[in-house]
């Protein structure tokens, strides 16, 4: 017995397909394989939001006005975060990453899909309480220039302080959280010590390639968004990116299993989700080759 077709839901199905080309076509954003059910919902919410009829009116207004575009943007970007989230994915982090970054004369950690900055900064302060300050370049890329914008000025509202302060000493932080912000008025400003070690740019990884050699990437949370076939491909720009040995973190909920790249990977942490590429065939671990990272550096 065949399923009955749904004359609203195909409509509905066209013209989101459409207004996604539109998107691509117009300011080269790609999202046309991010999960579809994403996509409906934060276009629907759009919609609602803006008063119009239809995705065919979103359609036209996004073609039209930048503002509006720039608005929906930021709905369809995955933005949810805070400092230390999963407390015990960096409390992992000190145990069976630092070790081995310390191996290292000098380390290149690279954030993708950074939104606002918030675990990019905790990334920070873990590596500076682990003595590798010297030794550490972080890059944060996001395809949202909104929210990067937003990440470089390292301020935050300071009623999450509590919360993140909480999260800090959970992950096993040894000082005072108050020592790496200050308050101003209703604000919360990162140290700029932490903000010097970081270097922002805009980077898309539906669209763009392979981002230096890194011993350690950052990708929480952004994959589940993305259909099977942009996880793979997202991953396979990861293994390229990273240096034999290097770390691959991912979200809680994500994960390398049943994904094209999973042999070319080792579980460190499977509650943690912390992965570590497999050595090449002489077994030397990873050593940048002398081929330039991002801030042309050898």
């Amino acid at each position: 017995m065949t399923q009955e077709h749904d004359p609203v839901r195909d409509v509905e199905n066209i013209e989101v397909s459409l207004l996604l080309e539109a998107i691509h076509g117009k300011y080269g954003y790609d999202f046309r394989q991010y999960s579809r059910a994403h996509i409906k919902r934060r276009l629907r919410h759009r919609l609602l939001c803006s008063k119009m009829e239809n995705m065919a009116a979103m359609m036209h207004r996004l073609l039209v006005d930048q503002e509006f575009f720039d608005t929906l943007l930021l709905d369809l970007s995955i933005n949810v975060t805070e400092m230390f989230r999963d407390p015990w994915f960096y409390e992992a982090v000190r145990k069976e990453v630092v070790p081995l970054l310390r191996t290292y004369p000098f380390s290149r950690i690279w954030h993708a899909g950074c939104s606002s900055g918030e675990e990019v900064y905790s990334m920070a302060i873990l590596l500076k309480e682990a003595d590798l300050w010297d030794r550490i370049q972080i890059y944060a890329t996001d395809l949202n220039e909104v929210v990067l914008k937003k990440a470089k000025e390292g301020i935050y509202p300071i009623e999450a302080i509590r919360g993140w302060t909480r999260n800090y000493q959970k992950s096993g932080g040894r000082e005072s959280f108050a020592d790496y912000y200050t308050a101003h008025y209703e604000s919360a400003i990162i140290d700029l010590t932490l903000r010097n070690k970081v270097v922002f740019a805009d980077h898309n990884l539906v669209t763009d390639q392979t981002f230096g050699e890194m011993h350690l990437i950052v990708c929480r949370n952004v994959l589940i968004y993305f259909s099977r076939q942009l996880q793979n491909r997202a991953i396979d720009l990861f293994k390229n990116s990273l240096v034999p040995g290097g770390f691959l973190c991912l979200g809680s909920k994500e994960s390398l299993r049943f994904t094209n790249h999973e042999g070319e990977f080792e579980v460190v942490s499977d509650e943690a989700k912390i992965y570590r590429k497999k050595m090449n065939r002489t077994g030397i671990p990873g050593r940048a080759s002398a081929r330039k990272g991002p801030d042309g550096q050898v």
